[in-house]
């Protein structure tokens, strides 16, 4: 097995597994959990462990207000009754009639990017499908211009570089300083937000942001959630249908046999999710002393669930490093779990499945000649850069 060149920190793509399920590590100051079992038990009691992380990631002067605004009214550091709160209002745009009715137009946008493909011999598929759909798709969610999706991108590549997940115990000055510096880079898309916002104040429209506007969110809330789509909204769904043409490449006859029955492509996505997990790791804190996989925990601990892991616990999924489209049940945690369980999964699904579709109705075979260069940040797991050969059905 090869490991695509996967982040070093990603432990699990490399064919290691930890002798203990759930360690502490002096250099990080973080517990790691890579069980299945014990995962499921952190995400399902949001009363024993925390989301509210912050402050085990100083991002420097929190009276800077640049820093107020970037750490303040952050939902998925939210629990309790204001996570309910918040996450009741923005959940309606992802009612199941919502994401249903947008498939024509997602559709529309993934044949679109397909049209320009047909007939080329070579290109990247990164940045030619994987990225522009879903930023296209969650602007127009949002109600921005599709036409600035290059600027998401950018900043979701600095958000990347102002986080340091597996960082020392005691982050260094110069490390500090670095991420401070990255974090400047979000003045302009906090302005870009910010100005959203207050037009839709002015003249409501029929989109996510005017949604937020009218059930009286704070503007720095709303911020938030605009940055949290279009960060996450776009960056795992393109790491996931990177990795999911990764899969198909190296396991030609599941290809073949997706190719030629697509009701197996809902399962070709969920095992793409387990396989190739796109949020490798989320934390949590302990509000109590607790038990842990028997491991006594004192309170005010981090812990870092190794998602890519845990979706490869051998007590939990049979043969975890087989890729297995048929594998039912696929109880993978990719979406997390419980309170905070991925608002944007149906959607990302949905694109999945429908630019699988397409590109089996249009394309030729996707083969990968040259490494996949995956992801520099270890926050993320899938390829950055994906070049791709198009093989015709037939070709040698």
């Amino acid at each position: 097995m090869t490991d695509w060149n996967a982040h070093p920190a990603h432990f699990w793509m490399h064919g290691h597994r930890p002798a203990k399920t759930v360690e502490f590590a002096e250099q990080t100051g973080f517990w790691t959990v890579s069980g299945y079992s014990e995962t499921h038990q952190i995400l399902s009691d949001p009363v024993t462990y925390a989301s509210d992380i912050g402050r085990f990631f100083p991002q420097g002067d929190t009276n800077d207000p640049l820093v107020k605004q970037l750490t303040e009214g952050n939902i998925l550091q939210m629990d309790g009754a204001a996570h309910r709160d918040r996450r009741r209002v923005v959940s309606r745009a992802f009612t199941p009639k919502i994401v249903a009715a947008m498939e024509p137009r997602i559709a529309k946008l993934a044949g679109d990017l397909v049209d320009g493909l047909v007939g080329r011999d070579e290109f990247d598929f990164v940045s030619e499908v994987a990225y522009p759909l879903p930023i296209s798709v969650i602007a127009e969610l949002l109600g921005v211009p599709v036409s600035d999706r290059d600027l998401f991108v950018y900043w979701a590549d600095k958000l990347l570089e102002s986080k340091n997940i597996y960082h020392e115990a005691e982050p260094s000055q110069d490390v500090q300083a670095a991420s401070m510096a990255a974090l400047r880079e979000f003045v302009p898309m906090v302005d870009y937000l910010n100005q959203h916002t207050a037009e839709r104040r002015r003249q409501p429209r029929e989109d996510l942001l005017t949604m937020l506007v009218q059930a009286d969110m704070p503007d720095n809330e709303i911020t938030h959630f605009g940055i949290l789509l279009l960060f996450a909204g776009h960056v795992t769904t393109t790491l996931l249908l990177a990795s999911t043409i990764m899969c198909l490449d190296r396991y030609p006859d599941v290809a073949r046999q997706v190719r030629e029955d697509r009701s197996l492509i809902p399962g070709l996505i969920e095992e793409s999710l387990r396989f190739v997990s796109p949020v490798p790791a989320i934390f949590r804190a302990t509000a109590v002393d607790t038990e842990i996989g028997g491991h006594a925990v004192p309170a005010d601990q981090l812990l870092m669930l190794a998602l890519g892991a845990v979706n490869r616990d051998p007590r939990q999924f049979a043969d975890p490093e087989v890729f297995d489209i048929t594998r039912d049940p696929n109880p993978h945690l990719a979406f997390g779990r419980g309170a905070h369980f991925c608002l944007g999964a149906p959607l990302a699904r949905l694109e999945g499945r429908i630019a699988m579709n397409i590109l089996f109705d249009r394309l030729g075979d996707l083969r990968i000649e040259t490494p996949p260069v995956f992801h520099p940040s270890p926050e993320m797991c899938g390829p950055r850069h994906l070049p791709v050969k198009q093989v015709q059905r037939g070709d040698s």
